[in-house]
C-alpha cells in the first residue's frame, strides 16, 4: 500500500486557510467607519487636530494651525482629484 504524504494537497484553496469568522470579526468595524478613513490622505491631519483639541480643553484658538493644515491638505487633495468614488446626489 502506498502511504499518503503528510503535506497538504495543492487542491487546498486559500479560503480554507483563512478562519471562517475572519470577516465577521471586522465586518462591524468596517461597516461603521466613515468612508474617508479608508482613502483620505488627510486623515492624519484630522487626527492631530482632534488630539490638539483634547490636549487644550477644546480651545479652537489653540489649534488653529492644525485646522489650517487639514484645510490645506483637503484643498490640495481636491485639486489633484480624489480617488473617492463619485456618488449621485
Amino acid at each position: 500500500m502506498a502511504s499518503q504524504p503528510d503535506q497538504p494537497s495543492s487542491s487546498t484553496s486559500s479560503s480554507e486557510l483563512v478562519p471562517s469568522n475572519a470577516w465577521e470579526r471586522v465586518e462591524k468595524k468596517f461597516n461603521h467607519k466613515s468612508a474617508s478613513e479608508y482613502y483620505d490622505p488627510c486623515q492624519d491631519y484630522a487626527d492631530r487636530s482632534l488630539k490638539c483639541m483634547k490636549r487644550n480643553g477644546f480651545d479652537r484658538e489653540m489649534c488653529h494651525d492644525y485646522f489650517q493644515a487639514y484645510r490645506d491638505c483637503k484643498k490640495q487633495w481636491k485639486k489633484l482629484g480624489s480617488s473617492a468614488p463619485k456618488t449621485s446626489s
